[in-house]
This record gives C-alpha cells, sequence and structure tokens, in this order.
C-alpha cells in the first residue's frame, strides 16, 4: 500500500516542508511543498544564538505543518535541524518549544548525516555504480564534501564555508563592496582538504544545494543522452563574475529570484567552484534531490519489511573511522564480528534490537581507538574521541551511546558516578548496560588480539551460558579474561559465562 511521509528540514537559510506518497521505494506523488524564508544564520553567525524573532517565525510555520501533516494523513515523518541550529546554544529551547506547541520532534543532525541523506537521494538520480564521486552539499552554515559509491559513503567532511555564513561574514548588513567577490575568492581559499580528499580521483563532481541548482539554470549544458544538467566550472566562474556585478534586486529582476537567494548565490558559486578546482575537475553534475528527498526515500525504507542495515556497512564505516586514529584494526573488526554472533544467539536474553545491534558493532571496532592518545587509561579516550565523532548513518546521540558502550569494555562497570553515562536516560543506560556487557565478553575471546576463536555457539544453561568454540591454539588466557570480564555480564542477566571445547575437541 501506498506509504504518506514528510520530511521538515530547519535549515540555515529557511524551513522546508515535503510530504509525498511512496509506492515501495519510489516516490508516486509529492502531496504538499512548502518553503519559509527564516533566516536562522542571520542571528546564530551575527549574535551567536537563534533569535526570538527567528524562533517565533519558525513556530508560526512548524504549527501550520503540524496541521496540514494531519489533515494528509501522514504516516511518519522527520524533523531535522541542520548547522545554524546545531551551532546555537539555544538549540534546545527551540525544540522544546516546537514540540511543546506543535508537537513535532526536532532532530539536530550532524553533518555526516545530512550527507548520507543526500547519498539517498543522488544515488535515485544517478547510476554511480562502483565508481568513486565526489558529492558536495553546500548549505547556509557549512558545506559537506564526500567520496562516494553508489553502496556506500567512504569518507566525509565539513567546512564551515556555508553561503549564508559567507554572507553574514563579507556584507552583514546586505551591501556587497565592490571587492566583495574577491574577498570570498580568498576566503574561500583558505578551505584546506584532508589528506584523503587531497588524493582522491573521482570519476566526477556531484554538487547539490538549492543554490546550485539555480546556478544550473542560468549556466548549464544537459550531457548527451541525459538529463542530468552539467555545468562547466569555467561557466561557474564566468556566472560569479556576472552576477557579482549586480545589486542584489537587480538578480532577483533579472533572473526570477526570491531574495534570500538572490544575496548568497555568489557566495555559494565561489565555494562550488573552488572545490571543482581543487579536484581537478572541468564540470560539475547537477542532478537535483538533496536532504528533503533523502528523509522521504529513508522514512519510507524504514517502514518497508526489509533486512537490516548490512553488518559489513556498519564495521567498514566505524573502520573507516578506527583508521584515523592507527587502531589495531584486525582485532577490532574480528571483536565486532564475535560480538555480533553473540548478540544474535542471546536474543532471547537481552530483548534488543537491530538498532541495538548496529550500536554494539560500532563500539566495537572502535572500543581501543583510546590508545592513540594513551594505554593507560584508553577506555576513557576511546569515550572521549567517539562521543566527538562523526558516522554515517548514526545520529550525535546514538554516537554518544556507541561512546559510552565502548567506554565500559574494560575496568569498571557502569555507574552514575560517572558523567557521561549519568547523562543517559534511564532507557539508554540499560541498553549501555546491557551492550557493554556482551562487548566484554566478546572482547575477552581475543585478548591475545590473535584471532583464535573463529566463531562460537551459545548453549544455555541454567544459571549458566556456555559459549562453545572452535579454536586455533591454547585457550588459557581466555578463559582467564572471560572469568575477569563476565562480572557485568552475571550482575545483568544473572548467568555465568564459561568457554567449553566443542566435543571432541581436546581440553585446553
Amino acid at each position: 500500500m501506498p506509504r504518506r511521509v514528510a520530511s521538515i528540514d530547519l535549515g540555515t537559510n529557511a524551513i522546508r516542508f515535503y510530504a509525498v506518497e511512496m509506492e515501495g521505494d519510489t516516490i508516486s506523488r509529492v502531496l504538499a511543498e512548502a518553503r519559509f524564508p527564516v533566516r536562522f544564520g542571520h542571528g546564530v553567525f551575527s549574535a551567536g544564538r537563534i533569535s526570538p524573532e527567528d524562533s517565533a517565525a519558525a513556530l508560526d510555520g512548524l504549527e501550520g505543518v503540524s496541521t496540514q501533516m494531519k489533515d494528509l494523513g501522514i504516516q511518519k515523518y522527520r524533523a531535522v535541524a541542520t548547522s545554524a541550529i546545531r551551532e546555537s546554544p539555544n538549540r534546545r529551547e527551540l525544540a522544546r518549544a516546537v514540540k511543546r506547541r506543535t508537537g513535532i520532534s526536532l532532530e539536530v543532525i550532524s553533518g555526516s548525516e545530512e550527507i548520507r541523506l543526500v547519498h539517498l537521494a543522488v544515488t535515485r538520480r544517478i547510476l554511480l555504480g562502483a565508481d568513486q564521486w565526489i558529492m558536495v552539499e553546500l548549505g547556509g552554515g557549512s558545506v559537506e564534501v564526500a567520496l562516494a559509491t553508489s553502496a556506500r559513503i567512504l569518507w566525509c567532511e565539513a567546512h564551515a564555508m556555508g553561503a549564508v555564513r559567507l554572507l553574514e561574514l563579507f556584507a552583514p548588513d546586505g551591501k556587497e563592496t565592490p571587492d566583495f567577490l574577491e574577498l570570498l575568492t580568498e576566503y574561500v581559499a583558505t578551505i584546506r582538504l584532508s589528506q584523503k580528499a587531497r588524493v582522491a580521483s573521482p570519476r566526477g563532481f556531484i554538487a547539490t544545494g538549492g543554490n546550485i541548482e539555480v546556478l544550473a539554470r542560468l549556466a548549464s549544458r544537459s550531457a548527451e543522452g541525459s538529463d542530468t544538467p552539467r555545468v562547466s566550472v569555467a561557466a561557474l566562474r564566468a556566472t560569479a563574475q556576472k552576477l557579482s556585478r549586480m545589486k542584489v534586486e537587480e538578480r532577483m529582476r533579472t533572473f526570477d529570484l526570491r531574495p534570500d537567494r538572490a544575496d548568497v548565490i555568489v557566495p555559494a558559486a565561489v565555494v562550488y567552484g573552488y572545490l571543482a578546482e581543487q579536484f581537478g575537475v572541468t564540470e560539475v553534475l547537477v542532478p537535483g534531490g538533496g536532504i528533503r528527498e533523502g528523509i522521504v526515500l529513508d522514512l519510507a525504507d524504514k517502514l518497508a519489511v526489509r533486512r537490516p542495515a548490512s553488518e559489513d556497512s556498519t564495521i567498514e564505516e566505524a573502520a573507516a573511522l578506527g583508521r584515523k586514529y592507527s587502531f589495531d584494526e584486525a582485532h577490532s573488526v574480528h571483536v565486532a564480528r564475535l560480538a555480533g554472533q553473540l548478540f544474535d544467539q542471546l536474543a532471547s536474553l537481552h530483548g534488543l534490537g537491530g538498532r541495538d545491534r548496529r550500536l554494539l558493532l560500532a563500539a566495537a571496532v572502535l572500543h581501543d581507538i583510546g590508545d592513540f592518545v594513551s594505554l593507560k587509561g584508553h577506555h576513557k579516550h576511546s569515550l572521549y574521541l567517539i562521543s566527538r565523532s562523526e558516522l554515517s548513518g548514526f545520529s550525535p546521540s546514538e554516537m554518544f551511546l556507541v561512546a559510552n558502550i565502548a567506554r565500559y569494555h574494560r575496568k569498571s562497570a557502569p555507574s552514575l558516578g560517572h558523567p557521561e553515562f549519568a547523562l543517559l536516560s534511564s532507557a539508554d543506560r540499560e541498553r549501555v548496560r546491557r551492550l557493554a556487557a556482551i562487548l566484554r565478553i566478546a572482547d575477552a575471546l581475543d585478548k591475545e588480539h590473535r584471532e583464535k576463536i573463529q566463531k562460537v555457539e551459545v548453549r544455555h544453561r541454567e544459571g549458566r551460558i556456555e559459549i562453545l568454540a572452535g579454536r586455533n591454539g591454547n585457550l588459557v588466557l581466555e578463559r582467564w579474561a572471560l572469568e575477569k570480564k563476565g562480572d557485568i555480564f552475571r550482575r545483568i542477566f544473572g548467568a555465568q559465562v564459561t568457554l567449553v571445547s566443542r566435543e571432541g575437541e581436546p581440553n585446553a
């Protein structure tokens, strides 16, 4: 049956509402679209916080959206806030006010989650295949740069070079000086791409966002046999030059632009042009789509009966982060595989779901990255590094859960005396306790970092969990580690964990 889903995007420059009807994984009908010109970036980038005027305008607009969603019979929605709100210290006050007045739950998402949603939309419009492509999503507050294939995002990074942010910096009163374009060009050139970005050899350069779609309309051509607009970098530069010679009002009249598009389009053109040149491409593909489309596709996917996200995908995403900290990849990935096996076979005991399994796998891969700071107390360093990192497909609150699970892979048990654990809700604290208990068992089974135990089978006995392990070598150290690390598991699940050899194998 068709599903009705909606996205609400509180961006730096405007609020956008998008409601659609989905048949399977295809948008069959657009039910409603609305845009409210609330420029959160003006208050945040100039005064450091969301202004009362912007909050009031947002509440008025979202109240109407809430009513419209009820009238349309929306089954599922997701309301997200991006760069400007993410940076504002009063973002929680806004979220509470929105919930109180409209009933809409507002979620502040990370830059990597933004690019994940964009990737969902882009891959429905362009066949990327196994080739690697640069994807650039430019918003009002930041620009996200990613390397992706059709299957997944290989890496992404964010830079504080959004179009509204640049406008507030160089034309805070809305008046562009004669050297406006020169200032923008020199400032944008300070973007420092990471080493992995500098060595990328992409098949092509894909740009998304409202500004590039307008630029494509002004200076684009279609590829032969394709409806996807392509803009040459030279044409992009020339268009920026042409627009910079016009006043905002003239741009509005000449090109039929909204006021809040006409003033930010030059900064946007400069950012896109600079990044395209950095990757050595001569043209930019503009497929359309973006966060709002990615959200409804993601919602439809979650409503459908599908297999959970690939274990390999979750592990690889986390491993990519772990490599930044020179972690022991073989050990960490092996612990994640063992943790996944234990989670599946202990389902009747822990009562957790697919989302929790992904949290466990990510925590297992990253549990030792604190070694990068110091071997002593590395579990606490892991907590710090993970909680301040991003993984595609994980919200900031989920990353905080991953960090807490990893923190308790060794040493003391979770305690309300630990500040980060105390910040969690009671339900999430229980989730961390159960997942950390499983992680400790998995880590003990690879105590020597030699992957001696490749596969485990769990056998339930009254008051006891027996782990039958195929092995390659003596397991004395693993049994000792399991005895030391099984304490939390025993307290939480009321069962002693023991390691036994399979029948027919000699005892270690």
